[in-house]
């Protein structure tokens, strides 16, 4: 782990699925001691992208500031695109 990713990052996710359907957005906070899946659905669905088999279809991604947990259950088939905006620390 490199020391980037040791700090808090707050993200939002958006997921664009076949047919112009959107899920989203998403509020999900990962650090070391924050347990999210926000960071492995975007480099999960890129390893999609190119070419690798979708092995995990279930998601939890974790918003901090509200107390909430959201799962998110997907097939990388039907999905378009992911936005993932990430809100940097000064």
């Amino acid at each position: 782990m490199t020391s980037e990713e040791k700090g808090l990052t707050n993200h939002e996710i958006t997921v664009c699925l076949d047919g112009g359907a959107i899920l989203g957005p998403f509020k999900a906070t990962w650090s070391t001691d924050i347990v999210s899946d926000v960071r492995e659905l975007s480099r999960d669905y890129d390893a999609f992208l190119r070419g690798t088999k979708q092995a995990r279809y279930k998601y939890h991604l974790h918003d901090q500031d509200k107390h909430l947990s959201h799962s998110l259950i997907i097939d990388f088939t039907r999905v378009t695109a992911i936005y993932d905006k990430v809100e940097l620390q000064d």
